[in-house]
């Protein structure tokens, strides 16, 4: 059993959307819902230690890939596109890899094959200072993160994981404590082996760095059918800061 939390919008020609770091399939939701419009059934899923799928002290690229595949099965899905943004996007890198048949079209949103340097630190390091039996309210958890310099946007994605037990007490939906544990292991670069013919389109944030026109000839050479589209104006969350423009684009390369 995968045990991964999941939800289905729409009918038709099957596409899996894959989170990144801290997120969950809620972070997809508006954007599955429009897409579905157009006669795809998009499952929105809830990797391992995120949103309402189980909690694990191991976690890696292998076994998020191994949770992916796991689920298809149970769905009876063994062809389908997918879709991952971030951390989700090298989940999907490293499922390609593995099961190259089971995808038709691969999108791969702000993220490349590279190992990262990091970046959300400070994000754990306020996470795990949270004091949430001392809490009283939402508002009191998102004050306390405010003060650790964060945006307005940041506190809002990050407060989606804050979540209210029976007894009344707050708690993380997140694996916090593996999250930090296995951290490094989130920035390793994707290991694939050979070459993948799977057709992909790379999406990057005119205003992101995650892909640079340096990582492009180490991607290509991997991905010979893969193709890079710039969103202008976005960021790393090109699917909230540009939503339609990505949606633009997916549709183009999925109806191609």
């Amino acid at each position: 059993m995968s045990h991964l939390n999941y939800k289905i919008i729409g009918e038709g020609h099957p596409i899996v959307f894959l989170h990144g770091l801290f997120g969950m399939l809620d972070n997809w939701q508006t954007f599955a819902r429009k897409l579905s419009e157009h006669g795809y059934m998009c499952i929105i899923v809830d990797q391992r230690n995120h949103g309402r799928s189980f909690h694990s002290p191991e976690f890696n690229y292998e076994l998020l890939s191994d949770d992916l595949h796991t689920f298809l099965d149970e769905m009876h899905i063994f062809k389908t596109h997918l879709l991952g943004h971030s951390m989700g996007g090298k989940t999907a890198l490293k499922f390609t890899s593995e099961y190259e048949d089971y995808v038709e079209k691969l999108i791969v949103v702000d993220i490349g094959l590279k190992s990262y340097r990091g970046g959300h630190e400070l994000i754990l390091d306020a996470l795990n200072a949270v004091q949430l039996e001392e809490m009283n309210d939402r508002e009191a958890v998102q004050e306390f993160l405010g003060t650790f310099g964060f945006g307005k946007e940041v506190i809002l994605f990050l407060m989606k994981n804050l979540s209210r037990g029976k007894d009344g007490n707050f708690y993380w939906k997140m694996n916090l404590k593996s999250l930090t544990d296995h951290y490094d292991e989130i920035l390793e670069s994707v290991m694939i082996r050979g070459e993948i013919d799977v057709p992909t389109l790379f999406v990057k944030g005119e205003k992101s760095r995650y892909i640079i026109d340096e990582d492009w000839p180490l991607i290509h050479s991997i991905f010979p059918n893969a193709e890079l589209q710039t969103v202008k104006g976005a960021g790393h969350w090109v699917h909230a800061d540009a939503p339609e423009e990505l949606l633009s684009s997916v549709l183009k390369f999925l109806m191609n």
